[in-house]
């Protein structure tokens, strides 16, 4: 008895028919008929009832049909099973991070996955956060720590590592820095510094200023926060941050929380539902990594 030959009566009981078992199997059908022949002959009864036009099974068949269907799964789950170690033992995995990232517990949970399976050859990828989430969906990238506006990106799963408000940092003496409470409309009246199109933190303050109908005076924009920071402290305007960015330059901003934008700037971990053992495997250290 053979796997082909099991694939083949199932397949011609789902279809009740040979010619487009046939057609499913991709072969022809009198191959279909001369393997189910050989079946019906090792175990020793007719499977079929070929009297009519369709083929119906036999109480013989009927009695065989779920064992079949059983068997063929179980094969299935033996390469499943094998195809999932060895893409562990040597795949290939491509990390993608967004630019001006400083959160070392990614490089901790790459380390960790890379020692676990020194065979999956690892490969870390900057680029900015929009390209990121496309490139995670088009399969180039395996998995990708992101800034979004979203908690998860469409047709994405994700895992949020931070969710902060926006703040306006100034330098001492800004007109800003004296407020007890800042506004978005208290933002813009000046020149901003922010990060460019295609960024979570972006997209919440573009969103923001188009829900208040305001349009910004955006000077200049970069990709790396301590770049922001050093624009803002030179007078060149006024840098739009994350609340843990702005923490990171208190020592020369004054930082304050952007009290009508309640939409968080989130940090988060993307990946395509269904991918391979080795990305369930990199989203597992990356939860332990940053303690999700």
């Amino acid at each position: 008895m053979e796997l082909r030959q099991l694939e083949y009566f199932v397949a011609v009981a789902e279809e009740r028919n040979f010619t487009r078992a046939a057609e499913r199997v991709h072969i022809s059908q009198s191959g279909v008929s001369a393997q189910i022949r050989r079946l019906e002959r090792e175990l020793g009864a007719e499977l079929f009832d070929r009297s009519a036009r369709t083929a119906t099974l036999t109480p013989a068949g009927r009695a065989a049909l779920d064992h079949a269907r059983a068997a063929l799964a179980a094969a299935g789950a033996v390469g499943q099973a094998v195809g999932e170690v060895s893409d562990l033992i040597r795949g290939r995995l491509v990390a993608g991070m967004v630019i001006g990232c400083t959160l070392t517990p990614l490089f901790e949970a790459l380390a960790a996955f890379h020692r676990a399976h020194p065979g999956v050859e690892l490969s870390l990828l900057e680029d900015s956060s929009d390209r990121l989430v496309e490139a995670v969906r088009a399969g180039t990238v395996d998995v990708a720590l992101v800034g979004t506006a979203e908690a998860a990106p469409e047709g994405l799963d994700a895992l949020t590592i931070v969710s902060e408000r926006l703040v306006a940092a100034v330098p001492d003496g800004h007109p800003l820095a004296s407020r007890r409470r800042v506004g978005l409309r208290d933002v813009v009246a000046h020149r901003v510094v922010c990060m460019p199109p295609g960024t979570g933190l972006r997209t919440v303050f573009d969103r923001a200023c188009a829900a208040q109908d305001l349009r910004p005076s955006l000077a200049l924009h970069a990709s790396a926060p301590d770049a922001l920071a050093d624009l803002a402290v030179r007078g060149l305007g006024v840098a739009v941050l994350s609340a843990s960015m702005a923490e990171e330059y208190r020592d020369r901003l004054v930082s304050r929380t952007i009290d009508d934008v309640e939409a968080p700037a989130l940090l988060a971990l993307v990946w395509r539902n269904g991918r391979s053992p080795a990305v369930r495997e990199l989203v597992g250290q990356c939860r332990e990594a940053f303690g999700r």
